[in-house]
């Protein structure tokens, strides 16, 4: 044990309470927040049956009984991040080091969104659609020349 209390790096983690034998073993994604973030849209696209299922469940069961819906919403992130990588790896990481780099926000990497965007429908069918967006309007990461200019640093 480090003085922390964690254990030291390279000692395996032994689940204190691992999930029972019913529920199919998922690997965790092993993404951190802008990898995550930056698939969103497209793990929203893809997932969607998958997420609805689970949400319909959680709303009637708010306990563990979701657990086989929820690992089918995870193994099908999981495929998709790696579909990203194995088809549109340099615009994906571009894309995810800008939102590492700027707090995440969206606004400054959209120079990089868009090939992302274009690799994504080229290559995988998938569209970037962001809910809410009023019907007939260009959504927001389409704007050529938004009117919002980010602030002087």
């Amino acid at each position: 044990m480090s003085h922390y209390g964690f254990p030291d790096r390279g000692t395996p983690y032994n689940n204190p309470a691992p999930m029972p034998k019913t529920v199919p073993h998922v690997d965790e994604i092993g993404a951190t927040s802008a990898p995550l973030k930056s698939a969103s849209f497209f793990i929203g696209e893809k997932c969607k049956e998958f997420n609805e299922d689970f949400m319909l469940c959680k709303s009637k069961n708010p306990s563990e009984k979701c657990l086989l819906e929820g690992r089918r919403v995870t193994r099908c992130a999981a495929d998709l991040l790696q579909k990203m990588q194995a088809s549109c790896a340099k615009e994906f990481e571009s894309h995810w080091q800008c939102l590492e780099m700027n707090n995440q926000e969206f606004y400054p990497c959209r120079k990089v969104e868009r090939p992302l965007n274009a690799c994504m429908f080229t290559k995988l069918g998938l569209k970037k659609t962001i809910p809410g967006t009023p019907k007939g309007a260009t959504p927001i990461h389409e704007v050529e020349n938004p009117i919002h200019q980010p602030l002087l640093k």
